[in-house]
């Protein structure tokens, strides 16, 4: 029988979830892409999946913010159970913030209006107050000095740094991050990085899909190993890395990580 103070512990814990995933199923035509996911994540936590190609890794997180819609399980997001209620979704698109693999920006907006866009629209901001704003956030991703430019006259890494700039300009509770360096020159990894670094020391919650095992060495709270639509193995980096349990777990690292 637990004590009382076990049970004070388990309530505090649950009361911590922001994320909570029971028994996810997602189909793609008769294709089963997730496989029965089950995951909690606690406010504040930084969690990295990582996974062979396919393995539906993408797929999950986008489940979240509903941009897939799961067909079997439970998704509670922030107290929101995420179902068919145009309500409840719109409820928990407006609390996250999602980067993508491609920047998906707007390309006939100046940067300064890429990033205010959605705070005057949806948030109903004056626009001083998202201008304001977003010329922090360009200062904080280190390119305050592109406001005025058009993002066809940026780089890719600062693309998507703009991306970072205009999914925190809601002022999100949970950021998603797709592979946001995959289609990036090498160069231009690192200086994305930084900037995920940075965000995840502030305390936000972060859920990246990514093979930047570094970023995930140097971050992560937890990584999530994902193959064939499971969840293969989870632990903290130190013993993801070190001591893997799943012969699977075990070959993918030795195929991506350099010795």
């Amino acid at each position: 029988m637990k004590s009382e103070n076990e049970e004070d512990m388990r309530r505090s814990d649950t009361a911590e979830q922001i994320i909570q995933c029971r028994d996810v199923h997602k189909w793609f035509g008769t294709f089963h892409v997730l496989r029965g996911v089950n995951l909690d994540i606690r406010k504040g936590e930084v969690i990295v999946i990582c996974g062979p190609s396919g393995s539906g890794k993408s797929t999950f997180i986008r489940t979240i913010n509903r941009l897939e819609e799961h067909q079997k399980g439970t998704i509670i997001v922030d107290g929101i159970e995420l179902t068919n209620d145009l309500r409840n979704i719109h409820a928990v698109q407006r609390e996250i913030g999602m980067v993508f693999q491609q920047f998906n920006l707007f390309p006939h907006l100046k940067v300064i209006d890429n990033v205010t866009l959605a705070p005057i629209w949806v948030r109903r901001w004056p626009k001083d107050r998202a201008v304001k704003i977003a010329d922090e956030l360009l200062k904080r991703v280190g390119i305050p000095e592109q406001a005025q430019k058009y993002p066809g006259q940026l780089s890719g890494g600062q693309q998507q740094r703009l991306a970072i700039a205009r999914a925190l300009a809601m002022q999100p509770k949970i950021m998603l991050f797709d592979e946001p360096t995959s289609a990036l020159d090498p160069e231009m990894i690192k200086e994305v990085l930084d900037v995920m670094v940075e965000l995840a020391k502030s305390g936000i919650t972060m859920i990246v899909v990514t093979h930047e095992m570094g970023f995930a060495k140097q971050v992560a709270d937890r990584i999530y190993f994902f193959d064939d639509g499971n969840i293969v193995e989870h632990n903290t980096p130190e013993e993801f890395f070190l001591n893997p349990r799943e012969e699977r777990t075990k070959k993918f690292l030795s195929q991506i990580l350099t010795h």
